[in-house]
């Protein structure tokens, strides 16, 4: 007798499941999307049941709802595991000053940058941001992203870091996506601490920590199991190796999960300490050595690259991410989202660049935007594939082939966005 289910997708072209079992992909196993031809998904209680070919599918389940998918494949939802997505105001004057020839440094001794963002931020209500920020989710949603990871960042004291952990709470309650939280309140050293950064460390370290892991704990994503993590901008117009090290010992300490923004203008060693510390993932890369790459790809620590800030930036160092993928790292990707450095919604567009100037291949990349982007996320095993057991988070195409959501340009390829089972769109 058939299994009753809530609903059954069948006759689709293709379904790329990015099946792992819940492991990442590494190595031979990033080139392999898990493609069924043909194919039909049951879900049933937001989980999924059964993957496989259709007629089986259809044999072993029934459903009261039916989505005839045929000539359109089947991915997973995107998980964007980088994003700065909450902040008040907006930086395009600085767009047009990187048009003019200046550079991060100049727009920095200008008084932009996250300083900027830092001061409208501040003055915004709680209300305000979540609101704003809630708009772009909307655009992130409907580019195929049903998980975003949101970092704190643009307060840099208790209070304001403390609002932004509230507004990520509020949005992950009142939106659609599914949101993972990171604090970091060692984004920048604020103007109050200038010439004093050490002491900027001792607020973190000693006052801001201890507040976010309690704020934590009492929240809804302490309930629900989504990690909470760290992390700290090791370079050199933030933070030292030192001092990165202090910062990301004491997260720990308190039970938080690291991360790390690392290798992106200069390679300071911070690498070495994010592998030293066992950390989830290590963000950015652009000038990791051939040494880092060997190191980091005998390690179970995520390389999530974010080729979106290159392309804004007009800049060519992209990440490695061809060695990286070569030599058997986790390779996972990101849009890092944020009203700077790369004001980018979009994972399929962030896959195209990784595609073209990181040189993943599509399959590459839809694993490295998938299941490698919920393990750097710590969610592997909940997320980021379509496997029995694991949400009914999924995507339906306006294409039969997976592959162009690389291959073609400015064009939203998706149709029916299904989380947790319910048809959203």
């Amino acid at each position: 007798m058939a299994q009753q289910v809530d609903l059954i997708i069948h006759n689709a072209a293709q379904i790329a499941t990015c099946a792992s079992a819940g492991r990442p992909k590494r190595g031979d196993a990033l080139k392999d999307v898990g493609l069924i031809t043909g194919a039909g998904v049951a879900i049933h209680k937001g989980i999924i049941k059964g993957v496989g070919p259709s007629a089986e599918i259809l044999s072993r389940y029934t459903a009261p709802n039916l989505i005839n998918a045929s000539g359109q494949a089947i991915v997973p939802g995107f998980v964007d595991s980088h994003t700065h997505t909450v902040f008040g105001g907006d930086r395009v004057h600085e767009f047009e000053m990187r048009i003019r020839g200046a550079s991060y440094m100049d727009i920095m001794a200008a008084g932009g940058g996250i300083v900027s963002t830092m001061v409208h931020t501040r003055q915004e209500s709680k209300n305000n941001l979540i609101r704003s920020a809630s708009r772009r989710l909307d655009q992130m949603f409907s580019l195929g992203s049903t998980t975003v990871e949101i970092k704190t960042g643009y307060g840099l004291d208790t209070v304001n870091e403390l609002k932004m952990l509230e507004v990520i709470a509020a949005l992950d309650q009142q939106h659609s996506c599914r949101i993972v939280p990171t604090f970091l309140g060692a984004h920048s050293v604020p103007p109050e601490f200038k010439d004093k950064s050490n002491g900027y460390v001792d607020l973190v370290i000693d006052e801001m920590i201890p507040a976010v892991a309690e704020w934590y704990q009492s929240s809804h994503f302490a309930t629900e199991n989504i990690p909470f993590f760290i992390d700290v901008f090791c370079e050199n117009h933030a933070f030292n190796v030192t001092q990165t090290r202090r910062i990301l010992e004491a997260g720990l300490a308190a039970g938080l999960r690291g991360k790390i923004h690392v290798d992106q203008f200069n390679s300071l060693g911070g690498l070495d300490v994010a592998l030293d510390l066992g950390l989830t993932s290590t963000d950015h890369l652009e000038v990791t050595t051939e040494a880092g790459i060997e190191r980091l790809s005998r390690s179970d620590t995520a390389a999530v690259v974010l080729p979106a800030v290159n392309f804004n930036l007009g800049l060519t160092n992209f990440a490695g991410g061809r060695a990286l993928a070569d030599a058997g790292s986790i390779v996972a990707l990101g849009t890092d989202m944020n009203p700077g450095s790369a004001p980018c919604f979009s994972m399929p567009l962030t896959m195209a660049i990784a595609c073209r100037y990181v040189r993943l291949e599509p399959a590459e990349a839809l694993n490295a935007a998938t299941i490698n982007a919920a393990y750097a996320l710590g969610l592997s095993n909940k997320i980021g594939s379509i496997e029995a057991g694991k949400a009914a988070d999924l995507l339906i195409l306006r294409c039969d082939d997976y592959r162009n959501l690389t291959y073609l340009l400015g064009d939203n390829k998706v149709q029916t966005i299904i989380k947790d089972g319910q048809i959203i769109g």
